[in-house]
C-alpha cells in the first residue's frame, strides 16, 4: 500500500450498463418561439434520471417541439399542441432502454398559461 487513496470511479460496476446508455434522443425545437428553455429543462431532467443518455438538439420550424427516441418520433407539439410531461418522456426512455416497443406520447401540457 502506498497510503494514497484509490481514485473514485463514477462508472457503473463491470457488467452493469449506465442507465440510458444506448438510447439516443433528438429534440427538434423552434428557437424563435422561445422553446429552448423548455428543451433545456427537459434535457436536464432526463440527464438527471439517465446520465448515460445521448441527447441532441436541432433547430426546427415554427411551432416545432418534436422528440425522437432511437429514430422513432414519440412526441410532436405540432400534433398535440403542447409540451410533453417529463414523466411520460422518462417512461418512454425506460422502455427504449429495455428494448421494449415505444408508443407515441399523446398527453401534453399547455404551451403557456394566459392569466
Amino acid at each position: 500500500m502506498s497510503g494514497e487513496p484509490e481514485p473514485i470511479s463514477l462508472a457503473p460496476p463491470p457488467g452493469e450498463v449506465e442507465p440510458g446508455s444506448g438510447v439516443r434522443i433528438v429534440v427538434e425545437y423552434c428557437e424563435p418561439c422561445g422553446f429552448e428553455a423548455t428543451y433545456l429543462e427537459l434535457a436536464s431532467a432526463v440527464k438527471e434520471q439517465y446520465p448515460g443518455i445521448e441527447i441532441e438538439s436541432r433547430l426546427g420550424g415554427t411551432g416545432a417541439f418534436e422528440i425522437e427516441i432511437n429514430g422513432q418520433l414519440v412526441f410532436s407539439k405540432l400534433e398535440n399542441g403542447g409540451f410533453p410531461y417529463e414523466k411520460d418522456l422518462i417512461e418512454a426512455i425506460r422502455r427504449a432502454s429495455k428494448g421494449e416497443p415505444l408508443e407515441k406520447i399523446t398527453n401534453s401540457r399547455p404551451p403557456c398559461v394566459i392569466l
